[in-house]
C-alpha cells in the first residue's frame, strides 16, 4: 500500500474501535487500533506508543522463576507481606541505590507499579479525612489519573515544566495550602518528557510534604536509567536522587517493567517509608481493621486487590535485586540500548523538520532514553498524530499525559532497529507531503 493511508481506512478502523479521535485515544487504545490497521493494510507501524520492554527479560530472573515453580509455589498462596527473600533484597537494594534505610518490612511486591499506585491513592486519601485529593506533578503517566477517576478521588495537576528549581517551591506552596492534599505524584526520569528532577527540586518537594503532612509518591518505574550520570555500581555514588532523602512521607514504586524488562510477570517493589508505616492513623478506622497505615495499606487494600503478588515471580524479582546489589548482574548495561535507539531516532527527526518538545533539563541537554518528544511546525499534538497514522507511525499526544505542550510521546523500545530505514523514509515522506514555510 502507497503513503499516505486513506482517511477513509483510518475512520473507519477508528470508528469500529469507538474511537472518536485517534489523536486523544488512551495507550492501549491506540495500540488495538494500530494493530488493526496493520492486518488489513499489511503495513508494519513504527510502534512508538507503548511502553513495553523491548529486550529479553534478565536470565537470573526467569532462572528463579523456573526453580521456584518446580518447588510448587504455584500451588500455594503467596504471603500478602511478600517472600522474605524479596523484602530481604529490597532493603538492601534501595539502600545500594538510593542510600536510604528502611526494614524489610517496609517492602512489599505488587502486582507491577500499576497495583502499587491504586493501592497508595486509595489508602493514603483515606488515613486523614481532611485530605481527599491527589496531586499531579505533571506530565505524567495517563493511567494513573485513570485509577483516580475509577476510586471517585478527586485530583489537581499542573505541568512542571514551567516551574522547575526554586520556581517549584511557590507553585506546591499555591496546590498545598488549603490542606486537602493528601499525595502527591512523579516520576523521574519523567514519562513522557524524560527531564530528571535535580537534588535541590527533590529538596523543595521533601520540605513542602512536611510543611502540609503530604505523602511523597516517587515513581521510579525508570529506575537508574538517566544515562547522563553512571548509577550503576551497588553502595557506591552517585546514588540516584530521592525524595527520601528530604521527607519521611514517601513511597517509592520501583518497577520491574522497565531496569529487569520483566514486564510480563507484573512484579515490582513498593517501599514505604519506616515511619509512614508505622504511623497511627484514627480515620483508617473508616474503611479498616487496622489504623496503622501500613498494615491497612497491606492487610487492607492490597488484600482485596489481588491477595497478593504472584508466588514465583517474587522469586524472580528477589533474584534481580539479589544480582544488583551483589554485583553479579549489571542491568544497567543492558537498558543503555534504549539511550542508544533514541539518539538515533532523534537525529532522524531533526533531520525532516521535526522538533524536541522537552529538549532541555535545567540548562542540561535531556538524556537519551526510553521516552522523548517531539512536534512538527504548524500541527497540534492531536491533529499530528492523526497524521503521522497515515505514514505507519503511532505514538500518544502529548494531550493525556497532563502536558500544556503541543506534541507527541514516543517510546523506543518497541522499534526495532531493522524498522530504522522505513521510519526514515516515511518521516521524509511526512515532510516532504508537509513542507514547512
Amino acid at each position: 500500500m502507497q503513503f499516505p493511508i486513506s482517511n477513509e481506512v483510518l475512520s473507519r478502523i477508528a470508528k469500529e474501535n469507538k474511537i472518536e479521535n485517534p489523536g486523544r485515544a488512551s495507550i492501549r487504545e491506540m495500540r488495538k487500533m494500530v494493530g488493526d490497521i496493520e492486518k488489513e493494510t499489511g503495513i508494519r507501524y513504527v510502534k512508538m506508543e507503548m511502553g513495553i520492554p523491548g529486550l529479553p527479560a534478565a536470565k537470573v530472573g526467569v532462572d528463579a522463576q523456573i526453580a521456584a515453580l518446580k518447588k510448587g509455589v504455584a500451588a500455594v498462596y503467596p504471603e500478602i507481606y511478600g517472600a522474605e527473600e524479596f523484602k530481604n533484597e529490597g532493603a538492601r537494594f534501595v539502600k545500594n541505590f538510593l542510600d536510604i534505610d528502611v526494614t524489610p518490612d517496609c517492602c512489599v511486591p505488587t502486582v507491577g507499579s500499576m497495583q502499587a499506585g491504586f493501592c497508595s491513592f486509595l489508602t493514603l486519601t483515606r488515613y486523614d479525612k481532611r485530605k481527599t485529593k491527589v496531586l499531579f506533578i505533571d506530565p505524567g503517566f495517563p493511567v494513573q489519573k485513570q485509577q483516580c477517576r475509577i476510586l471517585g478521588i478527586p485530583y489537581k495537576t499542573f505541568d512542571v515544566y514551567d516551574y522547575r528549581g526554586e520556581r517549584l517551591r511557590d507553585k506546591l506552596e499555591e496546590e498545598l495550602r488549603n490542606g486537602d492534599v493528601a499525595c502527591l505524584i512523579y516520576s523521574s526520569p519523567n514519562n513522557p518528557a524524560w527531564f530528571c528532577f535535580t537534588e535541590m527540586e527533590l529538596q523543595i518537594i521533601g520540605e513542602m510534604a512536611n510543611k502540609y503532612g503530604v505523602v511523597v509518591i516517587e515513581d521510579d518505574a525508570y529506575f537508574l536509567m538517566d544515562t547522563r550520570r553512571d548509577y550503576s555500581v551497588p553502595g557506591q555514588p552517585p546514588f540516584q536522587p530521592t525524595v527520601a532523602k528530604y521527607t519521611d512521607l514517601y513511597v517509592i514504586l520501583i518497577s520491574g517493567s522497565k531496569a529487569f524488562s520483566y514486564a510480563g510477570e507484573r512484579i515490582a517493589l513498593m517501599v514505604v517509608s519506616p515511619m509512614l508505616f508505622n504511623m497511627e492513623c484514627p480515620d483508617l478506622a473508616r474503611f479498616y481493621s487496622q489504623t496503622q497505615l501500613g498494615r491497612a495499606l497491606i492487610f487492607g487494600t492490597l488484600y482485596c486487590l489481588s491477595s497478593g503478588a504472584s508466588h514465583s515471580s517474587q522469586y524472580a524479582m528477589a533474584a534481580m535485586l539479589k544480582g544488583a546489589n551483589d554485583g553479579t548482574y549489571n542491568f544497567v548495561n543492558d537498558i543503555k540500548e534504549y539511550a542508544d535507539k533514541a539518539r538515533i531516532m532523534k537525529q532522524m527527526l531533526a533531520d525532516n523538520g521535526f522538533f524536541i518538545v522537552y529538549d532541555h533539563d535545567m540548562g542540561e541537554k535531556i538524556s537519551d532514553g526510553f521516552y522523548f518528544t517531539f512536534s512538527y511546525p504548524g500541527f497540534t499534538g492531536e491533529a499530528l498524530l492523526n497524521e503521522l497514522l497515515r505514514y505507519g507511525i503511532s505514538a500518544i499526544s502529548l494531550d493525556i499525559t497532563g502536558s500544556t505542550r503541543q506534541g507527541i510521546r514516543a517510546c523506543v523500545s518497541q522499534v526495532w532497529r531493522d524498522q530504522f530505514d522505513d521510519l526514515r523514509e516515511r518521516l521524509q515522506l511526512f515532510h516532504r507531503d508537509h513542507p514547512i514555510h
